[in-house]
């Protein structure tokens, strides 16, 4: 991928300010457990780094963005425990740094790094530690711009819109790993629908599901999957996996793939043993409406509003035909009546991160689509267990069907459809494969 053409495309906003990217820390598990190490987002976007321990700096410099990077240094004792790490020297070596440092020189050298400049791009609140040391930092080089009469950074701001507006549009690159990403998720899904049965737990088809990514070259799960059976469907976050796969009810699995640091997000729901019951199918086909008016919606000039629009219209036109609502579908609309059965949107963006940094924010403009953008389109409705006044047959009852679209010049392209969503194509793939399962 071409970091640095993705640094130059920063220029015009860093010819007056300085960015700076700090590594994700590690993640404690236990008390001397940590969990497996995954870079940030953007620091790995810009510059391709993954290690942790580490910050860069970006800055414009005649015609080009120069990257300083601080990083651990090399240490023999360590790397027999935790592997190889490539020091200052590899990162100008192999990842094109301008100048790379040990971290402990970050708060000596980084004043020098801010002078020239009236904005500091960075994200405080992450790391209290770091924090200090920027403040620090801030304080020394306002001092030095004092008696060298050059200016120093009195603005710090968020990088989150800077980086956001980039990120959003994938070049080639991106759209490849993303389509690696997909690939991979279309092929847990379907090993996990195919490997369903009664009698099975929720966990089982998780670990089909993180088999099937690792063994296929994925990093694993892009986040933690959700395997949510009869009434547990109805919980939108539901992670526990912990209870059994019972006949007549649905599973509703949320999950995807993290390859070459991109993420696929794919839900499916379907029924255990393999057959709708009348009530289930009549929920199922009214999402399954809604995803198609929302998919095809999908285009360059339209916003993520107006497809939650053309989804959550089509909902509401189900909801009335199940018995649940009466009324004009728009009156209805403008009421939020859909959202005891509907609280969430119909989409989010994807990429470096399953729910990825987008552009914009509270108070802003809704981004206009282009090609180039990925974004998921997930409509669902949720009828959870003991619910007071629903027709007969729909209580305990969740459903949410979601694939990924990359806009194009003509609309847009699915790029998960290899998993079925027809109700009948659906019911031939469940427990195609249950027998090779114990």
């Amino acid at each position: 991928m071409s970091f640095s053409r993705r640094r130059h495309g920063l220029l015009a906003e860093l010819r007056d300010a300085v960015l700076l990217l700090p590594a994700a820390p590690p993640a404690r598990r236990a008390h001397d457990i940590e969990y497996r190490y995954r870079p940030e987002a953007s620091l790995y976007y810009l510059t391709g780094w993954t290690e942790p321990d580490s910050v860069a700096v970006l800055r414009a410099r005649g015609d080009r963005v120069e990257l300083t990077l601080f990083t651990r240094p090399r240490d023999e004792v360590a790397e027999r425990w935790t592997g190889p790490r490539l020091g200052p020297q590899g990162a100008r070596l192999r990842f094109g740094a301008d100048q790379a440092f040990p971290m402990a020189e970050l708060s000596a050298r980084l004043p020098e790094l801010l002078l020239g400049r009236s904005t500091l791009f960075y994200a405080f609140g992450q790391d209290r530690a770091l924090d200090d040391s920027i403040f620090a930092a801030l304080e020394a080089a306002r001092g030095l711009a004092r008696r060298r009469h050059v200016t120093a950074p009195d603005t710090v701001t968020l990088p989150d819109h800077l980086l956001g507006a980039r990120r959003v549009v994938k070049d080639e690159d991106e759209q490849q790993a993303l389509r690696r990403a997909c690939d991979t998720t279309v092929a847990g899904h379907l090993a996990a629908m195919r490997a369903t049965r009664p009698g099975l737990r929720e966990r089982d088809l998780e670990a089909v599901l993180g088999y099937t990514f690792r063994r296929r070259g994925a990093e694993g799960p892009a986040n933690p999957s959700i395997v949510g059976a009869g009434g547990n469907a109805t919980v939108l976050h539901y992670d526990a996996n912990r209870d059994p796969l019972r006949a007549g009810d649905l599973v509703l699995v949320d999950a995807g793939a993290e390859q070459d640091h991109y993420a696929g997000d794919v839900t499916r729901t379907f029924p255990i043993n393999g057959r709708f019951s009348p009530p289930q199918r009549r929920v199922y086909e009214a999402v399954l409406a809604a995803q198609r008016a929302a998919l095809s919606a999908v285009g360059p000039g339209v916003t993520l509003g107006q497809i939650h629009q053309a989804a959550t219209l089509q909902l509401i036109e189900g909801l009335c035909a199940l018995g649940v609502l009466e009324g004009e579908p728009a009156a209805l609309w403008e009421s939020n009546a859909h959202r005891p059965w509907y609280p969430h949107r119909t989409s989010h963006w994807l990429g470096l991160d399953v729910h990825d940094l987008g552009p914009g924010g509270p108070g802003e403009p809704e981004t206009v689509l282009a090609p180039g953008m990925v974004l998921t389109v997930e409509p669902g409705l949720y009828f959870p267990p003991g619910s007071p006044d629903l027709p007969d047959g729909l209580a305990g009852i969740g459903v949410r069907i979601e694939d990924d679209a990359l806009v194009t010049e003509g609309g847009c392209e699915v790029l998960t459809e290899g998993v079925p969503t027809d109700p009948d194509a659906v019911e031939a793939e469940v427990g195609a494969d249950a027998e090779e399962l114990p």
